[in-house]
């Protein structure tokens, strides 16, 4: 990766940040996080039996070094996600928390009032929040302002593998917000990725897409190298569209026979 980014107290290199759902097994799912590149994963709390030793579950199987980011996925109200966030802070003994409240069990598409009570307990109690939210430039201004030190928007559904379906508003929200933008839920495939980072998104977070592919360690090599080639694309600036030919070479000044 070309560069380093800062979530609160920590910094990063990788800029493609995975889950640690869905795998057929825990090892596969270490040797997908080490084919990412990934110096942080998010582990759902409410989704991990801490009443086992820990090498029966996943933060028994991370590779060393890695940032575990706590989420709170699973709740539906504002004491739910706030209680598991605490609990993940005692866990991991830092205070990054990845903060998610579901407003529809269907879509789990985000609670938004929800999500900004939430997340000014959680600020107010010293925590670094990375609330999932929707592409909503409103909402996302406010988590900012309310000292989140990231926003999470959605580029489609979780787990729909849609890729970025609305590419104003993420625009507008990177064009509106001073806190780093990362793109989280409905990247499916390695050209999702490179277009989520050619908008200029500072990092990408997925699960489904690696874990549900038929390879995932494969498709996690993808996604580093797409976040990598499309943050660089980003840097570099593209060429303006025109709907007309540009000649490549100047065309006055030709030779005449």
């Amino acid at each position: 990766m070309s560069d380093t980014y800062t979530l609160g107290s920590h910094t990063f290199a990788s800029r493609l940040i995975t889950g640690t759902g869905k795998f057929s097994s825990f090892d596969l799912q270490k040797e997908a996080t080490v084919a990412a590149g990934a110096e942080m994963v998010t582990v759902a709390l409410r989704r991990v039996d801490l009443g086992v030793p820990q090498s029966e579950n996943v933060l028994g199987h991370l590779p060393e070094g890695t940032v575990i980011l706590p989420n709170t996925a699973g709740s539906l109200t504002v004491e739910d996600a706030v209680t598991t966030a605490r609990l993940g802070r005692e866990l991991v003994g830092h205070a990054l928390v990845k903060l998610e409240v579901f407003g529809d069990e269907r879509t789990l598409f985000p609670d938004v009032t929800a999500t900004l009570e939430a997340a000014r307990i959680l600020v107010d109690e010293g925590f670094e929040v990375l609330p999932y939210i929707s592409d909503d430039p409103v909402a996302c201004q406010r988590l900012a302002a309310l000292g989140c030190v990231a926003v999470m928007p959605l580029a489609a559904p979780i787990g729909s593998g849609l890729g970025v379906r609305n590419p104003a508003n993420l625009r507008i929200i990177l064009e509106t917000v001073e806190v780093p933008v990362i793109v989280d839920a409905g990247v499916g495939t390695a050209s999702d990725a490179a277009v989520a980072m050619e908008l200029g998104a500072t990092a990408l977070l997925m699960n489904s897409a690696i874990a549900g592919a038929k390879d995932p360690v494969k498709m996690a090599r993808a996604m580093r190298e797409a976040v990598s080639a499309g943050r660089l694309a980003y840097e570099a600036g593209r060429i303006p569209r025109r709907l007309y030919a540009n000649a490549s070479s100047p065309l006055d000044g030709l030779a005449s026979f």
